[in-house]
């Protein structure tokens, strides 16, 4: 081989590996930080057999909307590649416009509403996405505002909670918000517009 052969052939073989580091950062940086592990709480809804559909601000049969500034609550479920989950089964559970859980856990003065649901059961679709439509939760007792999540993908189940990025006073000053570190950005939801809200779950789930 000819010694511009030989300068071109390994000008080829430098481009290639530079390429293949390119792309290897760019996957590296474009995989998605999972979302951090939090405590279930007190106020699991065991044996709950309400209404439990994605509107949380409406039950059937009554007129009455539930008390509160009524938001919406968006995402999707991802793997640790950033793949969608579809099938992901989510169930949250929320303290109404008062900050009280309808539990029986609850023994706070705060008043139930009994126009507010509460609870819901979902599941994802196919890109991974879920939708709420729900009330603002106050807050409860010294916990700033949040909304408990327990999320099961394919191998990972993940019980989180979803803060809001407007009560950045609130969650600086809450216990369980504190111990999640440099990981609570990673359950602070993403607010786009007045009373709507993102929040993308990433779960441990290898990719497809």
């Amino acid at each position: 081989m000819t010694d511009a052969a030989n300068q071109l052939s390994r000008r080829a073989f430098g481009g290639s590996v530079i390429a293949l580091g390119a792309l290897a950062a760019t996957r590296a940086v474009a995989a998605p930080a999972m979302t951090a592990e939090s405590v279930m709480g007190p106020f699991y809804p065991t044996g709950y057999a309400g209404e439990d559909d994605f509107d949380l601000t409406m039950l059937k049969g009554r007129p009455a909307r539930a008390l509160g500034d009524v938001i919406e609550v968006s995402g999707r479920v991802l793997d640790r590649l950033g793949n969608p989950v579809s099938g992901a089964k989510i169930e949250l559970w929320q303290a109404n416009a008062m900050g009280r859980y309808a539990h029986v856990n609850d023994t706070s003065s705060a008043a139930l509403d009994p126009n507010f649901q509460g609870v819901a059961r979902l599941v994802t679709g196919p890109s991974g996405e879920w939708r709420i439509k729900t009330i603002r939760p106050n807050l409860y007792g010294r916990r700033t505002r949040h909304i408990h999540f327990d999320v099961a993908g394919r191998a990972h189940r993940l019980m989180a909670q979803m803060y809001f990025p407007e009560d950045a006073e609130t969650n600086a000053s809450d216990g369980l918000y504190r111990m999640l570190g440099e990981r609570a950005a990673t359950s602070l939801a993403r607010l786009e517009a007045p009373d709507t809200y993102r929040w993308d779950i990433v779960l441990m789930d290898a990719g497809q």
